[in-house]
């Protein structure tokens, strides 16, 4: 059998009729709720149609148990970052009334940048989050963490890069 591109629907439809109740089952033990189980197993066929590349899948259900947990991630740091943003306004002095919509782009943002700092490596992503959130100097922070002032400058460039890409994108 190959995955998947609209060519492959055949393929994929076989993949579903063999695996979903497997996939559904196996996700309805994670969550513990059948609901979440059938939305996340079916955003892992819908994420298998975005897949551009066709090759034969050996083991099928262990491919589909890979994309899953990737998606159990993602939704578990969205629902972490969306309870420390609400978090941080019930700390408000003053309640915020947004609306539903800019909530939604803000969480957006959130998870954008989460994914950003992710993408960075642990080095950098430490330096940048040291000048943008703490404020300290290039000279402080490589006192912190006992790289010179070069490396420093280095990490943050590479970290700006990647911002100016996400910013573009």
């Amino acid at each position: 059998m190959s995955i998947v591109s609209t060519t492959h629907l055949p393929q994929l439809n076989t993949l579903y009729r063999d695996h979903h109740g497997w996939l559904h089952g196996w996700l309805r033990g994670k969550l513990g709720n059948a609901g979440d189980a059938a939305d996340l197993a079916q955003d892992t066929f819908v994420r298998l149609l975005g897949k551009r590349e066709a090759g034969p899948l050996r083991e099928p259900r262990g491919y589909l148990a890979t994309i899953a947990r990737g998606l159990l991630v993602d939704r578990y740091r969205r629902q972490a970052l969306e309870q420390a943003y609400l978090e941080a306004l019930a700390q408000q002095d003053q309640a915020l009334a947004i609306s539903a919509e800019t909530h939604a782009i803000i969480i957006e943002t959130l998870l954008a940048v989460d994914r950003l700092l992710d993408r960075l490596g642990t080095r950098t992503r430490t330096i940048f989050l040291l000048a943008q959130v703490e404020e300290l100097s290039y000279v402080d922070i490589g006192k912190r963490l006992g790289v010179s002032l070069p490396t420093v400058k280095k990490h943050l460039v590479r970290a700006y890069t990647e911002c100016l890409v996400l910013a573009a994108a």
